[in-house]
């Protein structure tokens, strides 16, 4: 399944998607695959009427669908849409740049949770953590460059993903974190 770039610029939608159980739900279903309202509330311990709620509001901003293959009758299955979600690098206007800001916040602060969650224990993790690279180093380029270096990176990632079902055994999920960014100056 391809999956399609998505330039988030609207506010409304930057707001559904920050949601901290929205992003949990959609987290969960990119990482582990369909699952129903039920499942999911089970999962995070919330009420299956929020956890419905919540998945019909991302599916109506686009970031999730309904698993037509697994679904009969009432019980919907849902599935996460393979997408490559962009933040706006210069909103339109003060209340989509608020909302970028807070997705953006919550998006790396999810990242230096499962950063810290497995720098604490490397060795749990096995081969995993043997693989596992983590990686500090610099070069000169110019704004141009750097958005290549940065859709480059992207287009990598894209190659490697792959839905939770397609993968092979043994497989886990892996978190990817990128940041490029100009030196600040005196470091």
């Amino acid at each position: 399944m391809e999956i399609q770039r998505r330039d988030l610029s609207d506010p409304e939608t930057l707001k559904a998607l920050a949601h901290p159980l929205r992003q949990r739900l959609l987290t969960r279903l990119q990482r582990r695959g369909p699952a129903t309202s039920a499942i999911l509330a089970a999962e995070f311990g919330e009420d299956r009427g929020a956890t419905s709620y919540h998945l019909r509001c991302l599916a109506r901003f686009g970031f999730i669908e309904v698993d037509a293959d697994r679904s009969a009758g009432r019980r919907k299955y849902w599935r996460a849409v393979p997408l490559d979600l962009r933040l706006p690098s210069r909103p339109a206007d003060a209340d989509t740049e608020a909302a970028a800001i807070e997705l953006d916040r919550r998006w790396r602060e999810q990242g230096e949770r499962e950063l810290a969650a497995f720098l604490a224990d490397e060795r749990a993790f096995g081969e995993f953590g043997d693989a596992a690279l983590s990686s500090l180093g610099s070069t000169t380029l110019t704004a141009a460059e750097l958005a290549a270096f940065t859709e480059e990176y992207v287009a990598l990632l894209k190659r490697w993903r792959r839905d939770p079902g397609e993968a092979p055994e043994g497989a886990r999920p892996i978190t990817v974190i990128f940041h490029a960014f100009p030196t600040p100056d005196g470091a």
